[in-house]
């Protein structure tokens, strides 16, 4: 399977490093770029984080932005979709394509609010058993990049 579809994964104020590092060896076998937003909760150089992307660095784009008001100039014509358990879209509902940002929060605390519904209703949710603690963001981020790829035919 060749993945030419190209999604963007953004991880605002990521906090584990172990996290980063899976997702980072997802958007090398899926073809996504991922964007680190913010203050992260680990050094870049963290023998956790390249240990957990094993040797998949080379292989993805990766960049580091302070705010994600940048990223918002920067692709002014893209959808930016905010993962979070505080809606009831479900990352299923959505109509994605190539370009969309996917963006998640830090892994104790989510996406701040005024993030979340800062650009119109593009909040979504993965559906979980009631009273539970959310996903794994690894996890997460698996799930909704992949369900962008089946809709774009990946």
């Amino acid at each position: 399977m060749d993945i030419r579809t190209k999604l963007n994964i953004v991880l605002y104020e990521p906090e584990i490093p172990q996290n980063t590092g899976n997702i980072v060896r997802l958007a090398a076998c899926t073809n996504c770029d991922v964007y680190l937003v913010g203050k992260l909760g680990f050094s870049i150089d963290s023998r956790h984080l390249k240990r957990a992307g094993l040797d998949y660095w080379d292989s993805v784009n990766i960049r580091r932005i302070d705010r994600i008001e940048d990223l918002w100039k920067e692709f002014p014509e893209n959808d930016f979709y905010y993962l979070t358990t505080k809606t009831k879209n479900y990352y299923t509902d959505v109509k994605y394509k190539d370009g969309d940002f996917l963006v998640f929060g830090p892994e104790t605390r989510g996406l701040p609010e005024d993030l979340i519904f800062s650009k119109g209703n593009h909040s979504i949710t993965i559906p979980m058993q009631e009273g539970q603690r959310s996903l794994n963001l690894s996890n997460s981020v698996a799930i909704a990049v992949y369900e962008a790829l089946r809709q774009t035919g990946y």
